[in-house]
Order: C-alpha cells, then structure tokens, then sequence
C-alpha cells in the first residue's frame, strides 16, 4: 500500500485491545480499528500496515453495539486522550475486565482463582491533576490542549470533560493568558491544574524565569480572572529544571486530599506524584487494606510507596510498616505526612531504586509478614525476581497500572509457590484505555 493510500474494507469485531482499539481478522490478518467495539460490523481505513497486522481507523459504523454511545467531548475525533468515549461507562469497566484477564492468560500464563468485582467512581470530571500542552502555530497563535491523536500536535481546547468544572470553564481565559504571554516573547512548555478540596493550583512552567513584566502580568491576569471566583485558586510557576513555587496570592492553605475512613490529610504539592482520582483512589486504598488483612503488630513492606499513600493508611490499622520509594523528595513528603497524621511512631521510609533490587537488597529488608507493591508501569519484576526464603511474605498485594507487567510479574511470583487467588479492574481513568488493577498473591 502506498503511502497516505486508504482501502475501505468491512470487518466485524470480536474484541477491544490493550489501546482501546476493536480487533477485528481480515483476510487471515490482525486488524487493530480505532473507534471500533465489539460485536459491531464496521467500515474502516487501513492507516498503517505491517506484515502480521494492520492499523486502522472507522469510517462507518454498520451494525451499531447496543453499547455505542454518542461521545461527549466535541473534541473526542481529534483529541488523543479520552478514546472509550464511544462506549457506555459501565460496558468500559467490563472490557477493561476483560483485557486484564487476556493479558494475564497471554503474557503470563495466569489467571486468579477469584475475579473481584470492579470498583469505580464517577465517569466524568474526576481529574484531579492533568498537564496540558503548549504549542505555537506559524501565525503566533498560541494553541492550548492535549496531544491529539497519532501525532505530537496540540489540539486546541475550550472545555474538557474530564476536568472538574470550575477548571473546564477557565480554559479560554488560560488560554488569552497565554498569547498574552507569547506576545510579550515569554516562553511556555505546559500547563498544569491541581484540584483538591480546599485550593485549586495552576501551574505554568517556562522555559526561562518569568521577567518582571511577565509577573505583573501573571497578577493583572489573575485579578481579573480568578479573585472573585468561590473557589480558591493559586497561581505557581516554575522552570527550567526549578520545582515549582507558590507565586500569587501567597496564602497558607494546602493542597490535599483526605482519606476520612483512616482519618487521614494528605497534603502535596505541585510536581509530586499522587493518583488523578481522589475518590477512586480512597476506594482503592480500601479495598487493598481488607486484602492484606493487617493484623495488629505485623511488619509490612510498602514498596514504591510515593508519599505514603498506602503506608500511612496501614500504620492506621496497627501494622509496623516500611515505605521504599526511590524519589527522595516523596519520601521527605511522606515522612512529613506521617509525623502530620500521628503515625510516625509506625512507619519508616527509605530511599532506594527498586528497579535495581537484588537478593542482597531482599535480605537487608528482613522479614516482612506481608507486602503491598504499587509499581510505575515498567512494573516491580526486579523486586519480585529477588524474593526467596526465608524472606518470602505470606500475602502479596500487587497495584497495577499495566496489565502487562502484573502479567508478567504474577508469572513469577506463582513459580515461587505463590497462589494466584484474585485479581480486579479499578476504573482510575474513565473514558481511556489505562486499566488500574489489583491481584493478590499468598504462600
């Protein structure tokens, strides 16, 4: 097929993939469609081809799934982030069932004894946190949004309907804010928005510092914007390789999110990792604390602990617990975050890159009664590759955010002589094709 050349062809769907792709079988060949569903039958472009599959993308759709939806989004064609938006919210949680269990029977050669029921929270507006990008067109307009699809462009936006609210709404005024900037020859990478119950951060990282002129700029902006507004807001700003810093008005509220079952503030701060999704994320801190089933007095491992997320909800139920993390500046955050909450008596944290784990490393650790892992998509197989007797954890509690590595990684701690006793869907990110999951693991 010649370059930028589209065959029409007709295929019917049997499956949703890994990117939230239908795949369909044409001519004997694998054929990944974008915008497709199962049980449809479809009219689709070929996009790319390679020798044991083809890209492509619908045209028309042929016989509709009794799940198709219309797409909320008037940028959902163009933009590259929110791809399920087609398919009803709940049939979404289904399907993402359904691709953790195909990638835990293909790459690991698993499954669970249990398949837990899904949990999830609302299907829109639940972002906490989101980075946007910048970008400016040969005519000097500066253009605001997410990256669209199969490319690096920015697809220019006036709302978004996974932001909460109050967020979506200001995004023109953002982006006036912006060419104001561009015009005045400041330089902009990307933007970010905070939400949280108390403060609403936005963040502008430039490529050099912020002259005088771009500041009083930045504060006239915000006066006009933002002051009046119900909801608190705060500008940072950072940039080059800078953290970010509180910039206007200078006030002492926090962001934070809560974990009221555990009695628990967390606060962070802009540039630190914490889940896009408060209210999925207390869900899924509590379903991971009744599958460890913490025994007062237990020693617990939390590796890739972050600033405490799940380590501070465990030292809460009783257990003695050790966070490893390898971002130091987290482990400060989680320490502090302890020592706010009352528990520092029961949680220790260290610095370490799991991702560099060893027998060696293993034993240095000592007996862990029970261990939860809540790794980076690369996911933990150093850590669970290192794990031998006598250091060997009687339950394993495995947060995923890769079907694949969890596949992978499940793989080898049920050769060790761990069962596989279940494993569950957390619908994190809805109306994307990222699958949150959880499996547990006992000796």
């Amino acid at each position: 097929m010649a370059k930028g050349e589209y065959v029409k062809n007709v295929a019917d769907v049997f499956s949703l993939d890994y990117e939230g792709r239908g795949v369909a079988r044409s001519d004997g060949k694998t054929v990944f469609i974008k915008g497709a569903m199962p049980s449809e039958t479809v009219g689709y472009r070929v996009t790319g081809s390679k020798k044991q599959f083809d890209e492509a993308e619908v045209e028309s759709v042929l016989k509709p799934s009794g799940e198709r939806v219309k797409p909320k989004c008037r940028y959902f064609d163009t933009c590259g982030s929110c791809v399920l938006q087609h398919i009803e919210p709940n049939a979404q949680v289904a399907f993402k069932q359904r691709i953790l269990e195909e990638q835990l029977a293909r790459i690991g050669k698993v499954l669970p004894e249990q398949i837990l029921p899904p949990i999830y929270a609302a299907p829109w507006h639940y972002r906490d946190r989101a980075r946007l990008s910048v970008a400016i067109d040969a005519s000097g307009k500066a253009k605001f949004g997410f990256q669209a699809k199969r490319s690096h462009d920015v697809v220019d936006i006036a709302s978004c309907e996974v932001l909460p609210q109050h967020i979506s709404v200001q995004i023109p005024s953002v982006t006036m804010l912006l060419q104001t900037l561009v015009d005045s020859g400041a330089g902009i990478k990307f933007v970010e928005f905070y939400r949280s119950k108390k403060l609403t951060v936005l963040n502008l990282c430039f490529y050099q510092r912020p002259s005088e002129k771009t500041e009083c700029q930045l504060r006239k902006w915000f006066d006009a914007s933002l002051k009046e507004k119900n909801e608190t807001w705060q500008l940072w700003i950072q940039y080059g390789k800078e953290s970010a810093q509180a910039f206007y008005p200078i006030h002492h509220v926090d962001l934070s999110y809560d974990l009221p079952e555990y009695d628990l503030t967390m606060p962070y701060r802009p540039g630190d990792f914490t889940q896009i999704n408060a209210d999925l994320n207390a869900l899924m801190i509590s379903r991971a604390i009744r599958l460890l089933d913490i025994r007062s007095g237990e020693r617990i491992a939390d590796l890739f602990c972050g600033l405490g997320n799940f380590s501070l909800p465990m030292a809460k139920c009783g257990a003695s617990v050790v966070g490893i993390e390898g971002a130091d500046y987290l482990v400060n955050r989680a320490q502090q975050n302890a020592m706010a909450n009352g528990c520092a008596d029961q949680v220790e944290f260290q610095v370490a890159d799991l991702f560099d784990t060893d027998e060696a490393t293993v034993a240095s650790w000592g007996q862990f009664d029970k261990m939860l892992l809540d790794p980076p998509r690369k996911g933990a197989y150093a850590v669970v590759k290192s794990l031998h007797l006598p250091y060997l954890p009687k339950r394993i509690v495995y947060v995923s955010c890769n079907p694949a590595t969890l596949a992978r990684d499940a793989a080898v701690l049920i050769e060790k002589g761990y069962v596989f006793k279940s494993a569950g869907v957390m619908n994190m990110f809805p109306q994307t094709a990222h699958v949150e999951s959880i499996g547990v693991f006992e000796w």
